[in-house]
C-alpha cells in the first residue's frame, strides 16, 4: 500500500508540472483515490483540509477584486509618478511599490494592476517595457512572504504552524518575516537602479486616476486590522482569521450592490475568486495527510538528518537552497504544502525550535520563483503583459534580472532568519 501512495503523491506533481491548467483536478483526483483507498478515511479527509485557509484566501481574494476594480492602486501609482518625475526614480519606485502592495494583496493581481501603468510610461518614452515590468513582477513575488496575507504559501504556513498576522512582524519577541523581507528588498534597490541606470530622462505631471469608490480600501485596511487584533486574543477558533476575511468581503460586496443595485459586479467578484487555488488546495491537504498516514513524511525527515545529522545549520542551508531550486520550476503551493509537515518532522527529530527552519523554507520557496519565467505565477501574467504588446521574454532575459534580484533577496534573508532565530 505504501508504493501505491508514494506512486499516487509522484503522479500527482507529474501531472500538476505537464498539465498546470487541469492541476486542481488532478488533486482533487488523487485524493479521492486516496479516501476510496482508506489511506485517508472519509472523516478525516474533511477534517484534514484547512478552513481556515481556504476561507482567508477566498475572502480576501474577493476583497481585493473590489479594491482594484475601486482603482485606488493605480490612483497611488500615478501619484508616484508625479512625485518622483525622472523615468529612473519612477521605474524603481513602481518596482518597490508593486512589492508592498503584493504584501497584502496576490502577487498575480499586484502585476496586473501595476503593469499597465510601467508600460503607459516606457511607450510614452519609446522604451522597452520588458525591465520595467518583469521588476515589478519580482518585486511582487519577493515581498508575498512579509505578511500572514502576502501569499498562499504565507497563509500555509500561518494555518499549519498556528501564527497569527502578527508573528509576521514580531514572533517569540525577535522580528519577523515582515522586516526580514524588507531587508531583503533594500538588498535589491542597487539591482534595481543598475538595470534602470539609462533612463534619465524626465517625465511630465500627469493626472491621477479617479478613485470610484473608497469603501473597498476602507474594508482591506479592516481586515488586516481585525487580523492584527486577533493575533491577541488566546485560545481562539482556529478558523477566526478565515472568518474576518470572509465577513469583510462579504460586507465589501454588499456595499457595491447597494451602491449600484446592479448584480454584475456582484457576479464578477464571485467569479474573480480562484476557484482552482482552493481546489488544488483541499485536494493537497488530503494527499499530505494521506502521506503522512503511510510514513512517508517521517522518511523525507529521516533523510535529511540523516544527511546532515543534528546540524541545524547545514539542515537549514539545505533546506533554503533547496527550495530556492524547486521553486524556480514548479508552482510553490504544492512544495511548501508538502514542505511543511517534512519541516516539522525534521525539527521533532533533532530537538530545535521549527521557527528557523518554516522561515528558511518560506524565503527559499517564495523567492525562488523569481529565477525562471515559469518559478511564479506574477512572471507568467508578466510574460502575458509583454506578450500582448508584442515583446517575447525568453528565459535568458528573464534571468538576468531574476537571478541576481533573487540571490541579493535570498541571501539576506538566508543570513538574517538564521541570525535572529537559530
Amino acid at each position: 500500500m505504501k508504493t501505491l501512495v508514494i506512486a499516487l503523491f509522484a503522479l500527482t506533481y507529474v501531472l500538476m508540472l505537464s498539465v498546470p491548467k487541469y492541476r486542481h483536478f488532478a488533486a482533487l483526483a488523487v485524493a479521492g483515490i486516496y479516501v476510496v483507498l482508506g489511506v485517508v478515511a472519509p472523516g478525516e479527509a474533511l477534517g484534514t483540509i484547512d478552513w481556515n485557509v481556504i476561507l482567508m484566501l477566498a475572502g480576501t481574494m474577493g476583497t481585493v477584486y473590489l479594491c482594484i476594480e475601486s482603482q485606488m492602486p493605480a490612483a497611488v501609482a500615478d501619484i508616484l509618478v508625479n512625485k518622483l518625475k525622472k523615468v529612473k526614480l519612477i521605474f524603481v519606485a513602481l518596482a518597490l511599490f508593486a512589492g508592498f502592495v503584493s504584501a497584502f494583496i496576490d502577487n498575480v493581481a499586484t502585476v496586473l494592476m501595476v503593469a499597465p501603468i510601467a508600460l503607459a510610461i516606457a511607450k510614452k518614452f519609446n522604451i522597452s517595457p520588458v525591465q520595467t515590468v518583469l521588476t515589478v513582477a519580482v518585486s511582487s513575488n519577493l515581498q508575498g512572504a512579509a505578511t500572514l496575507v502576502g501569499d498562499t504559501t504565507s497563509i500555509l504556513l500561518g494555518g499549519y504552524a498556528s501564527m497569527d498576522f502578527m508573528d509576521f512582524f514580531f514572533m517569540n519577541g525577535k522580528l519577523g518575516m515582515f522586516w526580514i523581507v524588507q531587508a531583503g528588498a533594500l538588498a535589491t534597490v542597487p539591482v534595481l537602479f543598475y538595470i534602470f541606470r539609462k533612463e534619465t530622462r524626465i517625465i511630465d505631471r500627469g493626472t491621477v486616476t479617479e478613485i470610484t469608490n473608497m469603501f473597498p480600501t476602507y474594508t482591506l485596511l479592516a481586515t488586516v486590522a481585525c487580523l492584527v487584533a486577533a493575533s491577541f486574543i488566546p485560545n481562539k477558533p482556529a478558523i477566526t482569521n478565515g472568518v474576518i476575511c470572509v465577513i469583510f468581503c462579504l460586507i465589501t460586496m454588499a456595499q457595491e450592490f447597494w451602491l449600484n443595485r446592479d448584480e454584475t459586479k456582484i457576479k464578477d467578484t464571485v467569479v474573480n475568486i480562484d476557484f482552482q487555488t482552493l481546489m488544488l488546495l483541499s485536494g493537497l491537504f488530503i494527499i499530505i495527510q494521506g502521506i503522512t498516514n503511510v510514513g512517508l513524511i517521517n522518511d523525507i525527515s529521516n533523510l535529511f538528518v540523516s544527511i546532515a545529522g543534528d546540524n541545524v545549520f547545514f539542515i537549514y542551508t539545505i533546506l533554503v537552497w533547496f527550495s530556492v531550486i524547486i521553486s524556480a520550476f514548479i508552482d510553490n503551493i504544492p512544495y511548501v504544502a508538502t514542505m511543511l509537515p517534512v519541516v516539522s518532522s525534521i525539527s521533532a527529530a533533532i530537538g530545535v525550535d521549527p521557527t528557523v527552519l518554516y522561515f528558511g523554507l518560506l524565503a527559499g520557496a517564495t523567492l525562488g520563483g523569481n529565477i525562471t519565467p515559469v518559478g511564479a505565477s506574477a512572471n507568467i501574467a508578466a510574460g502575458g503583459i509583454l506578450r500582448k504588446e508584442g515583446f517575447e521574454v525568453s528565459a535568458k532575459e528573464f534571468m538576468s534580472i531574476g537571478v541576481p534580484f533573487t540571490l541579493c533577496a535570498v541571501l539576506t534573508g538566508y543570513a538574517l532568519i538564521w541570525l535572529i532565530y537559530a
